[in-house]
């Protein structure tokens, strides 16, 4: 069932992520939500467009390409809202798809809800440690 309360829809939105349901994640978003990753991680970073490429594109990328299937887990931490603003902090844990590295990141995510569905995310992580494991035959210095 979708609500109009931020925090309520952003929670919905990371316990779909955690359980890999991709229909309620898909219906979370506004169809023109934005998704912006921070640095110059390889894949990830930049501004994403559209529900559809941040669902397929981004979030499927991470999923799908950068991570061993099956070793993904998110853990949410905590949210607070103000407003259509939602702050939420999570944990990502996996296997790296290239070199089997230990993928253990913090994530924090400033949400803006409209109309029950999110509109913009704008996401916060360590972005050395993500082109590091992710990239592994990339230096820092390269891993743009």
């Amino acid at each position: 069932m979708r609500t109009t309360d931020p925090k309520a829809v952003v929670t919905r939105y990371v316990e779909a992520v955690i359980a890999g349901d991709v229909d309620v994640i898909r219906d979370s978003f506004a169809e023109d939500a934005t998704w912006t990753y921070p640095g110059e991680v390889p894949v990830l970073s930049g501004t994403w467009t559209g529900r559809d490429t941040i669902v397929d594109d981004f979030l499927g990328a991470a999923g799908g390409r950068l991570f061993v299937p099956g070793s993904v887990t998110i853990g949410l931490t905590w949210i607070i809202a103000e407003g259509d603003r939602v702050v939420a902090e999570w944990t990502s844990k996996a296997e790296a798809a290239a070199g089997g590295g230990a993928y253990d990141n913090r994530n924090v995510g400033v949400f803006t809800v409209r109309d029950g569905r999110i509109a913009a995310v704008r996401e916060f992580t360590d972005t050395l440690h993500a082109a590091t494991v992710l990239f592994p035959d990339r230096t820092p210095d390269t891993a743009a």
